[in-house]
This record gives C-alpha cells, structure tokens and sequence, in this order.
C-alpha cells in the first residue's frame, strides 16, 4: 500500500510541491536553530555562574566539554534509532530532553546539578543531524536539497546568534535563573509547533532486507562503516569543526592583538562572520542544486577563506579592516556550507542515512573539544600569528579532504 506524500518518502520522480518542500524545510531548519541555541545556552551566563557556584572558568568550560563529548556518543548512537523507528520520535524527544536541561540548569544548586543536566542537554542535542538529514534527504525534492541544506546551515547560525542575544538581556534585567527558565519556555515552544505538524514530519523506517534474499553491504547495519568515503566525510567534519571553533573561541582575539582593534570590535568580528556565513550560505544553496561541482564549490571557498586567515596573520591592517576581512572570510566558507553537506548526501546508502549522518557528524563534536586543547595552548603563549596560520592549514586540509571522498568514491565505484 502506497503511503500518502506527507508521510512517508515520495517516490522517485514524483512531483513535489514547492509549499509542501519548504513547509518540511522550514520545520527541519527550527529544529536545528534550537539545537544550536542549547550549545551555547550556559556559555554567555558564565559571568553569573561563576559567581553564583563559585566556579572557575575552567571548570564552567568543563560543562561545554561535558556537553559535546556526551553529544557525540548519542549522536553517533541516534542515527541507528533513527534508522530503526524513523526520525520523528526521536527529534521529539531530543527537544525534550533540551527543555528539560535547560529547567534543569535554572534549578541548579551546585555545580554537579549543572554537570548533570549538561549530559542531559548532550544526549538532546546528539540526536538533531542524523535526525534533520534523514527527513531532508528522503522527503525534499532533489532539486530543492540544496536551498534545503542552505536553509538548514542558515538556522543553525541563527541559533548561535539568538543564544547571548536572548539570555544576557535577561540576566540583566533579572537574573540568570530567569534566563535560562526563559530558554527553557522557548524550547517547549518549538516542540509543541513540531508536535502541531507532526504529519509533515512523519517517516516509516527504512524496511528490513526479506529473507532469503542475498543482502548488499549497505543492507547489513554496520557494514556502512567499511565503507572510505564514509570516513573521509567524518574526517573532513571533525576538521570543518576545527575551523569554526577557533574562528568561535580565538581568532578574533588573535586579530585585535596583532593589529590593535579596539576591544569593542572583537565580538563585531564574530558577528559578522557568522552573518555573512549565512549570506554565503544563500549563494552556496544555487551552486550546490549540481552536485557534480560539490567538491570545487567546497575548494573555491575554503580556498578564499584560508588565503583571508593569511591576510589577517602577516599583512600590516588598519583596525576598522579586520571584521570586514571576517565577514568575507565568513561569507567564503558559508558558499561552501551546502556543498559540504551534499558530499555526505553522496557517499550514503539509501537505507543508512541516520547511521552514516550520526558517524560523520560526530567528527564535529570532537573537533569542537580537540581544537580549544591545540590553539589554546598556542594563545596562552601569544603566537597570534600561529593561531592564524593554523586557521589557514585547517582550511586547507578541507579542501583536501573534500576531494579525497570524491576520490575514494570513485575508486569505490569502479571497483563495483
């Protein structure tokens, strides 16, 4: 029995609706707007915490450690649930277990309660690519897939920009406690506008291989990890992550000592990386409707941004030049963002698409905890000029490893 188009994946060839396409786009891209939002929920209230726990920065920076080494167990682990019972309960219970993290934090009484509900908020935000990229790849349009991945990078920005946005001026106003009970509200929000349009959302499991029936390598549920470029795209994100971490936590930091930018410019640098990120992001959703052009899209743009990272590390800059030289370094890498995710489009079986995105996405959650260890210790000793020089090789070793998985993916099908 055929299932209806708004519930299940359309068959191959069949006409698809703009409305329905960007209805399912819209739902996917709020969904990860939160998941971005819980990954800097704590961060800009440490000022508040440090005083209210008597804690360290370090030991506040622990939570976030606590938070992305948790995220990235489950997230590998997920996209087998997802794969197995099919996305929609899964992103449901991921939103809830945020809201409840996020409660949670509000009520805390020590720094252990914090602890706690930061592994709590990793095991909700673990579940949000295999989960967002398994209804994207299997119920948008091929056409459409990708504005869809731009839309899905977009949102994400805007849930890194909204968190310190939205929970300083509260903290201010009221207390941090208050902020975070508002986080809280805003993510039960979300999740009663998913659970409104759960039909949209909804997505049978992949079919179990019959019986008697000689089963391919991406029939059997493991057998997706022998596959290379599966690797090579986990390798590329945990690099990708790499990147954004230092552009996140250091090289703004590294631009004002090297060229005197006064202090009130540094978070200018972030903000506009991160929004001509989204710009660039727009472009990139065009360029990437041919996937053929994938890995050049992701050259070209990592390729831009590196060179800008060289700019910024030996060239003589008058101050008010540097954001601007990070919103076209941003804009660079945002071209690249779709593509970048088309790459791991590609290199997916058919019936492994949780699995493969929950293996290849938890690269960035250990990108994310290894890059502050390398380019920390490079700030601490003040090589400004190092941390961006290695900005720069980052950069480049994507562009490398985007086409090694079009190299491995080649090999592998001319050996088939």
């Amino acid at each position: 029995m055929q299932s209806s188009p708004t519930s299940s994946a359309l068959p191959l060839g069949t006409p698809v609706p703009l409305r329905q396409d960007a209805s399912l786009i819209g739902l996917v891209g709020i969904a990860h707007l939160i998941s971005h939002f819980s990954q800097l929920m704590l961060a800009p209230l440490f000022p508040w915490l440090k005083d209210a726990f008597n804690a360290s920065y370090a030991e506040l920076g622990f939570l976030m450690t606590v938070f992305f080494v948790v995220s990235c167990a489950v997230q590998a682990a997920s996209g087998f649930v997802v794969d197995r019972f099919g996305p929609r309960p899964v992103l449901f219970a991921g939103l809830a277990l945020l809201g409840v993290a996020a409660l949670g934090f509000a009520a805390s009484t020590s720094y252990a309660m914090l602890a706690a509900f930061a592994a709590v908020a990793g095991v909700g935000n673990g579940v949000f690519h295999p989960v967002d990229y398994t209804l994207l790849n299997r119920k948008v349009s091929a056409p459409r897939l990708g504005h869809a991945y731009s839309v899905h990078g977009i949102t994400g920005s805007l849930g890194w920009a909204l968190a310190p946005a939205m929970l300083v001026p509260i903290a201010l106003a009221h207390s941090w406690r208050a902020a975070l009970v508002a986080a809280g509200v805003l993510v039960f929000a979300v999740l009663a506008l998913l659970w409104w349009h759960r039909d949209r959302l909804a997505l049978p499991a992949m079919p179990a291989p019959v019986r008697g029936v000689v089963s391919t390598p991406a029939d059997r549920p493991m057998d997706f990890l022998r596959i290379p470029s599966v690797w090579m795209c986990f390798a590329f994100f945990l690099f990708y992550a790499m990147s954004l971490s230092v552009v996140q936590a250091f090289a703004p930091e590294a631009a004002r000592q090297l060229h005197a930018v006064p202090l009130a410019l540094v978070a200018v640098c972030l903000t506009t990386y991160m929004l001509c990120a989204a710009g660039g992001m727009v472009l990139g959703g065009f360029l990437a409707a041919d996937p053929a052009r994938c890995e050049k899209v992701v050259g070209v743009g990592f390729g831009l941004a590196a060179s800008i990272a060289l700019v910024l590390a030996f060239a003589e800059l008058p101050a008010l030049a540097v954001p601007a030289l990070f919103g076209a370094m941003g804009f660079s890498a945002g071209i690249a963002g779709p593509s970048r995710d088309m790459l791991v489009k590609r290199s997916t079986p058919d019936n492994a698409t949780g699995r493969v995105y929950g293996v290849v996405y938890s690269g960035l959650d250990i990108g994310q905890a290894v890059s502050p260890l390398v380019f920390g210790v490079l700030m601490d000793q003040g090589r400004f000029q190092g941390v961006l020089v290695g900005l720069a090789v980052v950069q480049a070793v994507l562009i490398a490893s985007a086409f090694n998985v079009r190299r491995v993916r080649r090999t592998a099908l001319a050996v088939a």
